[in-house]
């Protein structure tokens, strides 16, 4: 075993400044591991919080000595021939992969993985964050928040399916949010993902919790208790009588044709509202009280880079994780949602190039749908240029109606737009683009 909850090691993790890595350097650390890591990049990132706060220390060079009884992971962004990774080899330190040494994490407790194509993050949070203020959790989150006490039986995990990485964990409970095509350069198709998927619930021995309005989500067998949740009416838990406003979404819950509580969330969108279902059903499951569970969905803020606003005079700023053209989809929903009357305007940075390409309809037809569409080259750190010579955000541009390219160079284009709501969305470092705008609108920061 790896990691014991009342053992002392040393942990160093190449890709620190990863979400999920900057997440697992806190747990370990707050589980009393000596941790420190090594990044490429030398920009302030919001995964860097964390870390902060605890004092983790964060390399940039190939120098720094290293004790011989580390334990080295690391994250997948990186190629095997890159020069850390090729010096902790030299060094004759132990390796162990990122996703292997969380499996051995979630041996350790009462696990909950959060799983799903969109809204694992925001899901995962919400429960966490109920929990929290009630009976206590530690929890792995993909926005860079990670929190860990040895005295804490339960674990709130968000868990990925990239690259099949989910597999090598251990599920106490599953909570699955939906199933798309997603991750087209490790999966064959959407028969694959959906048996992946099948594969991971399986695993899991105690609740497990499904949006029953998904159909592909409908396609997995259960073998233990299950809890269906959605709105349509063949659900166990169901939201009914919504609304949705410029100041959230308010919308009742029937657990089992019987009324279960009124709440009240200050997010955006219905998706936010089948969110905070999953996050009800695994919370009512651990025996917190209706009352006690509304209090706190009214208390919850969001994850990081999801739909986090800034106002800069009539300008609005949106930053959102969204990558997936579901995602765009509801992150453009939801600022109309929230401000009906501003110019909507989509700024996306694509990631991989077999994403762009596979669900490049899709994109096409969502961008349609904001004002203007300004669109950057594609950002990849998995897969080679020269593999998808033919591949290009002009692909984009080319079927989008009153859209065009944007980059760092030409980031000044964004300033002819008043009254709008600006959504910048991407996975990838699209907040460089985004705080050139910011600091061209005269926006302070911290």
């Amino acid at each position: 075993m790896v990691i014991e909850r009342r053992s002392y090691m040393k942990y160093y993790c190449i890709g620190i400044k990863g979400s999920g890595m900057s997440t697992l350097a806190q747990i370990l650390y707050d589980l009393g591991n000596e941790v420190s890591g090594y990044d490429d990049s030398t920009e302030r990132k919001y995964t860097q919080e964390g870390l902060e706060k605890r004092g983790i220390k964060v390399y940039h060079d190939h120098t720094h000595p290293i004790d011989k009884d580390t334990i080295v992971t690391y994250s997948k962004a990186f190629q095997e021939d890159h020069p850390e990774l090729q010096r902790v080899r030299a060094l004759g330190l132990k390796i162990i992969s990122y996703n292997e040494l969380l499996g051995h994490l979630t041996e350790q407790f009462e696990t909950t993985c959060v799983c799903g194509t969109h809204g694992k993050t925001t899901t995962s949070l919400l429960i966490s964050h109920i929990l929290q203020d009630t009976i206590g959790c530690n929890y792995f989150v993909g926005d860079g928040s990670g929190f860990a006490s040895r005295e804490n039986t339960r674990f709130i995990m968000e868990s990925c399916e990239y690259n099949r990485h989910f597999l090598a964990y251990h599920p106490t409970n599953v909570v699955l949010t939906n199933i798309e095509l997603e991750h087209t350069e490790c999966y064959d198709g959407i028969e694959d993902i959906i048996h992946t998927f099948q594969t991971f619930v399986s695993s899991a021995t105690g609740l497990i919790v499904m949006c029953g309005d998904d159909k592909n989500v409908r396609k997995i067998k259960t073998h233990t208790q299950t809890i269906y949740y959605g709105f349509d009416e063949t659900n166990d838990l169901i939201a009914k009588n919504v609304k949705l406003t410029s100041l959230g979404s308010e919308f009742d819950v029937y657990q089992n044709g019987t009324f279960y509580g009124h709440f009240d969330l200050p997010l955006f969108g219905r998706h936010m509202i089948l969110n905070a279902l999953a996050a009800i059903a695994i919370c009512d499951y651990y025996g917190i009280g209706a009352k006690e569970i509304e209090n706190s969905v009214h208390t919850f803020h969001g994850a990081k880079r999801r739909f986090k606003e800034i106002v800069a005079g009539d300008v609005v700023i949106i930053d959102d994780y969204a990558h997936h053209p579901t995602e765009l989809r509801v992150t453009l929903e939801a600022a109309h949602q929230k401000y009906p009357d501003k110019e909507l305007v989509a700024v996306f940075l694509p990631n991989t190039y077999s994403r762009t390409l596979a669900l490049l309809d899709d994109f096409v037809e969502v961008l349609k749908k904001a004002d203007k569409a300004y669109i950057m080259d594609i950002h990849c750190d998995r897969e080679r240029r020269e593999d998808y010579q033919n591949v290009s955000s002009d692909m984009i541009i080319e079927r989008v109606p009153n859209s065009e390219k944007i980059s760092e160079d030409t980031v000044q284009k964004l300033l002819t737009h008043k009254n709008a709501v600006i959504c910048f969305m991407s996975c990838a470092d699209i907040y460089i683009i985004e705080r050139k705008f910011e600091d061209l609108l005269g926006v302070e920061h911290d």
